[in-house]
């Protein structure tokens, strides 16, 4: 098997290949063949919805740029950011948008109102994904190997760095102030305070890949892809539970109107719909070819999956936890989100078109 550092050294060799998962062979460690085609896996974090402007925007990796969709008008335009963009959030209350370029080892920053880059903030090598904290208007950014996550804040556009280890995942409590990190070979969940930068360790097992913090309960689902399971981390207590789902889960979404937990399923190419209530799987739908990105329209109660190596986006009703239709995407689409006032959905492709709109339901 090939470690991910191994990966990173061959990004080169990879350009042609364009997976994700391929089903587990010993333990679900991936091979070669299961990066993306600039050499370490994918994050679903490409594509972006501002619900307040109701704006769309999503990272072309190839082209060095972000493309920008109004939903509301179709108009579309590129803004050009750093080498190799992977990873794309906003602020809703500032209207900035923040990209990691991973390729230049820097932060673009994008002002929404009139959708230009105002600042470019110089990093750790290697920024894998970000997330924002909107309370506290600070942008936080993993490293997968620099040993540190980089810390901007959003008023001074200044960066500073926090040992705090690798990580490839990362999701944040913003009532709480934590900040939770997963890096996918190792067995521990690190939880790090954002006032005081201590970090607290939490053993949820090897090979984590996709999360999502439910606020109401003050938890934090993670996929397992190695034991095919969802793990539910209790914020306040540590405690762990286990939810059975399909094979190789590596995306999660939720819907907080119906409390329902979306979890894809890429080695058996279902979604597997759990009741949060009760944290049972209620139906198990099948999907696409070799699903990886998955988001929730809860005005419409419908919820979009992006199959990567289908072309197509999958769109099922959550209300009958059925399948509405599959829909047309661009080529190798792997990430997915949605304007929830006019209910567009758009899929992040690995190539150009590097975002295609999905047809509206017929």
């Amino acid at each position: 098997m090939i470690s991910r550092a191994s990966h990173f050294a061959s990004r080169s060799a990879c350009r042609t290949v364009v997976v994700f998962f391929s089903i587990a062979l010993a333990h679900s460690v991936f091979s070669a063949a299961e990066v993306s085609p600039w050499g370490r896996m994918i994050t679903s974090a490409a594509i972006v919805s501002n619900p307040a402007t109701h704006k769309v925007y999503a990272v072309n990796e190839g082209a060095g740029s972000v493309t920008v969709i109004d939903a509301r008008t179709g108009i579309t335009h590129t803004v050009s950011v750093g080498s190799e963009p992977i990873a794309i959030a906003v602020n809703r209350d500032t209207n900035r948008i923040y990209v990691a370029n991973d390729g230049s080892a820097s932060v673009s920053v994008i002002d929404g109102s009139n959708d230009t880059v105002i600042a470019t903030i110089s990093c750790a090598s290697l920024p894998y994904t970000l997330a924002v904290d909107e309370s506290s208007n600070r942008v936080y950014v993993s490293h997968t190997y620099s040993g540190s996550m980089t810390v901007i804040d959003g008023t001074s556009n200044t960066a500073t760095s926090l040992k705090v280890g690798d990580a490839d995942g990362i999701a944040i409590d913003p009532k709480a102030g934590k900040v939770f990190l997963s890096h996918y070979e190792e067995p521990d969940i690190r939880i790090v305070d954002e006032a005081t930068g201590a970090v607290t360790k939490v053993a949820v097992g090897a090979h984590i890949w996709g999360m999502a913090f439910d606020e109401s309960t003050s938890t934090l689902f993670l996929t397992h892809t190695a034991a095919g399971e969802i793990v539910a981390l209790d914020e306040k207590t540590h405690a762990v539970s286990k939810i059975a789902v399909g094979k190789i889960p590596c995306a999660v979404a939720i819907d907080s109107e119906t409390r329902r937990l979306y979890v894809v399923n890429y080695g058996d190419e279902t979604l597997s719909v759990i009741d949060l209530r009760n944290r049972n799987v209620i139906a198990t739908l099948s999907v696409g070819k070799h699903p990886q990105g998955v988001t929730v329209d809860a005005r419409s109660n419908k919820v979009f999956v992006a199959n990567v190596h289908g072309d197509s986006v999958t769109v099922i009703d959550g209300v009958k936890n059925s399948v509405i239709d599959v829909r047309g995407a661009g080529k190798r689409p792997y990430a997915v989100a949605v304007d929830p006032a006019t209910g567009h959905a758009y899929a992040a492709n690995y190539g150009s078109p590097w975002v295609t709109p999905i047809a509206a339901e017929k």
